[in-house]
């Protein structure tokens, strides 16, 4: 897939419009009193000694690369799930964006706790930045990586703050949760923690893996459908393919195929359900009338998935278990494998 390419978001598509990049650029640089001249404050030498360990850091990313001077004390988060890797790393972003009209915080398990009672200004919803709210709020770093944040918008932003942008060899909205987190991480001076809570994440993954070596031999698929007769199967890029897939399963290739260049969901009609025709399939939907709506289907009833009960239905939330692996961060995935495993071990 082409990284240049316009993706698919994990739940809806949408076309994401241009900022007006001369006057929103006027009014930051007015907000944050300046462009791209660093500032000169004097840390104390306790906290200096600390600091010169990990700073300056130079972060590649797919707009080319962003070198980050100090330790960043103020950080804005606009990729979708971002936060939560920062707020895993002990900083609570001062800003973030929103999920398809859900707050970032005090909602998910997973995070709520370190969320506290500090939530972030809201600064956009997906890939469309309130230029003048993050500009508001003085940050010392801008984090984009589960994101599609366009050329025009790192421009923008570029010239009042540090931005590091989504992942270059991944094409947006596809790059593994490791590659972000590590990228988060760097961005944040504080790599030797970052392996530590990848190094966590991945030994429960290898635990149920063990616990499960059947899965290894079984091919998986993850499907959602938002309107009768429409259905989405998604590709092997998508988070919540990636967590199934480090749980052991095989993912099906042909669902890769069918998709749009640089999109991360194969978009199916009902006569095409057959490619969901696996040995598990996974439906995480946001309503019992989705799931009626799915059993109903016709064409559905004569899937052997479907026949021989190996289909599971997932709610998005309430409980958060398809939220859980949709964000599939170093916060969620512990969550998303207790509420799954025992689910999973179900279905025969």
């Amino acid at each position: 897939m082409s990284i240049g390419t316009r993706p698919a978001l994990t739940r809806f598509v949408r076309n994401v419009p241009r900022v007006a990049v001369a006057a929103v650029a006027a009014l930051a640089l007015s907000a944050c009193g300046g462009g791209t001249e660093k500032s000169e404050s004097k840390p104390s030498a306790e906290a200096g000694a600390a600091k010169s360990a990990a700073f300056p850091v130079t972060v590649d990313h797919k707009y080319g690369s962003t070198t980050i001077d100090a330790e960043p004390k103020k950080v804005v988060t606009l990729g979708l799930s971002d936060q939560d890797a920062v707020l895993a790393l002990g900083i609570k972003p001062v800003g973030s964006v929103d999920w398809f009209k859900e707050d970032p915080y005090g909602k998910w398990p997973w995070a709520k706790d370190k969320w506290g009672d500090t939530p972030p200004q809201i600064v956009g919803e997906r890939d469309e930045y309130n230029i003048e709210k993050i500009a508001a709020l003085k940050p010392d770093l801008v984090i984009a990586q589960y994101s599609g944040m366009k050329k025009e918008q790192y421009d923008t932003l570029s010239k009042f703050t540090k931005v590091v942008a989504q992942p270059k060899e991944h094409p947006d909205y596809g790059a593994p949760w490791q590659v972000m987190t590590r990228q988060i991480g760097k961005a944040l001076g504080k790599d030797a923690e970052t392996e530590k809570l990848i190094d966590g994440v991945d030994a429960q993954f290898k635990a149920v893996r063990d616990k499960h070596p059947e899965w290894a031999t079984k091919t998986l698929a993850v499907a959602d459908s938002f309107e009768a007769g429409k259905y989405s199967a998604f590709t092997k890029t998508d988070p919540k393919s990636i967590f199934f897939s480090e749980l052991g399963f095989k993912l099906k290739p042909e669902i890769d195929t069918m998709a749009k260049p640089g999109w991360n969901v194969a978009e199916l009609s009902a006569e095409k359900l057959n490619v969901l025709d696996v040995d598990r399939l996974v439906w995480v939907t946001s309503s019992t009338e989705a799931n009626d709506r799915i059993k109903a289907e016709p064409l559905y009833k004569k899937l052997k998935v479907n026949q021989d009960k190996r289909d599971l239905f997932v709610p998005y939330q309430d409980p958060d278990i398809g939220a859980a692996f949709s964000f599939n961060t170093v916060l969620s995935i512990p969550y998303a494998i207790d509420e799954i495993e025992p689910l999973l071990t179900a279905v025969k």
